[in-house]
């Protein structure tokens, strides 16, 4: 069986240190994604909100962050259980802006896990197009 991995990419009208901003700072978080209390950074737990709800969807801990290049955190939300996942994003500069990679692996491999796959995946999918839309209106 093949690993599931999520593997997303797309190009953003920005330098990589104002998308780094949207990867680790709450403010800016919380206009594509999920809102944390504080910055993200190396080291310390991960913890997430709902920006509306206000209750905790995801946490982990930020693993690995070297702005504006890299970022990596663990990530688990009620539905893995007791499994932990890994986030990989990457941030390469190109003519215009920034490729941004995203990676997240180490899914529940099992079939009965797939609808969580499924939801991930668009999930990802929807996040980052708020991404490109609140990056791209600052910027144009």
């Amino acid at each position: 069986m093949t690993d599931l991995t999520l593997n997303k990419s797309i190009y953003l009208k920005a330098e990589p240190t104002v998308v780094w901003e949207y990867l680790t700072d709450p403010d800016k978080l919380a206009l594509w994604f999920h809102a944390p209390k504080v910055p993200l950074k190396q080291g310390e737990p991960l913890s997430m909100y709902g920006t509306e709800s206000g209750d905790k969807l995801i946490w982990g801990e930020v693993l690995v962050a070297h702005p504006p290049e890299y970022l990596e955190y663990s990530f688990t939300v009620k539905p893995m259980g007791d499994a932990v996942s890994l986030v990989k994003w990457t941030l390469t500069p190109v003519a215009g802006g920034t490729r941004l990679a995203l990676e997240h692996s180490g899914l529940p491999q099992q079939a009965e896990a797939f609808d969580l796959m499924l939801a991930l995946d668009k999930g990802w999918d929807d996040h980052i197009s708020r991404m490109r839309a609140s990056i791209h209106e600052v910027t144009a």
